[in-house]
């Protein structure tokens, strides 16, 4: 328990490749069976990407097909810059993937990017609007969200999506729901829950026509302490280790 709990607190430091690497795929298969658990499996849609280590223009990612509750690491795809398979023998959705190399390509930062399909952030992605600062998991994203204004399926210029996305940590996309980067898996995920959690809290609130908006200085005060990118890492860590205790099929 000693071990797990250090381990539950402190980002993990890698000096061999082949363990980042491994480390990330692993994360990069629990992300799917976790984000399952939440409802955020819409049959064949939905997608995450985890940078390479090694060859930083190269991603792993999910291929069509099977099921978010059923990902293991040995399903998972190696792409190349040019959305190129390099691994793996099922195909990806390749019009995706356009979206996520750009967003690679114009933040070097980001380790992972996540698009999959959440009810409550779809319904607050039709409204075209930023979320307001109500909650703790809204003002995460307090002055650190984009929002673009593209409606689905006309989307041909893929980097519109990175370019609206800036520095933030997460983009609105205009009746398609949202995506979510981070400088690892762990941090993706667990803003991508925030902000689903974040886009329920706005419409309930619209919804009851209470909509009690926090002033900025609590504003910027909330986002300093929830908005880090440790605090994101350090919020996925119980989820990942009650997944491996109860599917521990996900690593193979």
């Amino acid at each position: 328990m000693g071990i797990k709990a250090n381990c539950m607190f402190e980002e993990p430091t890698f000096y061999d490749i082949a363990e980042l690497r491994r480390h990330r795929q692993e994360r990069l298969a629990g992300a799917f069976r976790i984000l399952n658990h939440f409802g955020f499996n819409d049959c064949v849609g939905g997608h995450i990407t985890v940078r390479d280590p090694e060859r930083r223009d190269h991603f792993w990612v999910n291929p069509i097909g099977i099921s978010f509750g059923e990902m293991r690491v040995s399903d998972l795809q190696l792409v190349n810059g040019q959305g190129d398979i390099l691994k793996g023998n099922l195909p990806v959705n390749q019009e995706a993937l356009e979206v996520h190399l750009q967003i690679h390509q114009a933040r070097p930062d980001v380790v992972s990017a996540i698009h999959v399909h959440s009810l409550h952030g779809k319904e607050w992605s039709e409204l075209g609007k930023y979320v307001s600062p109500l909650t703790k998991d809204c003002c995460a994203f307090y002055q650190d969200h984009g929002l673009c204004n593209l409606l689905a399926g006309t989307n041909k210029d893929c980097d519109v999506v990175a370019t609206a996305l800036k520095q933030y940590k997460a983009v609105i996309l205009r009746n398609q729901g949202f995506m979510t980067v981070g400088y690892s898996v762990d941090e993706a995920v667990s803003w991508f829950i925030a902000m689903d959690r974040a886009c329920k809290a706005q419409l309930l609130a619209e919804a009851e026509g209470n909509e009690n908006i926090m002033n900025e200085r609590k504003a910027v005060n909330m986002h300093s302490q929830f908005g880090t990118a440790h605090e994101g890492w350090l919020n996925f860590q119980p989820l990942w280790y009650k997944l491996i205790e109860e599917e521990p099929d996900v690593l193979h």
